[in-house]
């Protein structure tokens, strides 16, 4: 089976039933998703499938053929997209063990809905946990990403 991982199309040598997070981390080296609750909860391991976030610990391999998966890594080729600024910009990681999840399911949002409210930021993150209790500032962080940068494509 085939499937485009950040920009590249790439074999998937993994049984049809391994989950999408352990093709990316053990076949494609590609550490930046993290492992956390295992069951799609946590937010850890969100990655794009088609620029829509996708718990990658609770999807099947198998049922992704042919599809666009975006992990951290191909988020900006330099860790320079608005998110990734904005997260610095405003110190939110503290141990950082969330932050790949939380910034995908943030460029997500952006990409859908440039200009949040603080409703919007709730609704669209609040799958995402920050055992650190970031939460505060990565609000402040969306909404400047908002602000500084225009989403005319998706991320």
């Amino acid at each position: 089976m085939r499937m485009v991982i950040n920009g590249t199309e790439r074999e998937v040598r993994s049984s049809a039933d391994t989950p999408l997070l352990w093709v990316i981390r053990d076949e494609w080296g590609l550490t930046g998703t993290k492992y956390g609750c295992g069951i799609g909860v946590c937010g850890a391991c969100t990655v794009h499938l088609d620029s829509a976030p996708l718990r990658s610990c609770a999807v099947p391999v198998g049922s992704l053929a042919g599809r666009h998966i975006t992990t951290i890594e191909g988020l900006s080729p330099d860790g320079h997209h608005p998110v990734q600024r904005a997260w610095v910009a405003e110190d939110v990681p503290q141990c950082g063990y969330c932050q790949s999840g939380q910034i995908m399911s943030a460029a997500a949002l952006l990409a859908r809905h440039p200009r949040p409210t603080d409703r919007d930021i709730d609704a669209a993150m609040s799958g995402n946990l920050c055992r650190c209790g970031t939460y505060a500032r990565i609000r402040r962080a969306i909404h400047r990403a908002g602000r500084d940068a225009p989403y005319a494509q998706s991320p």
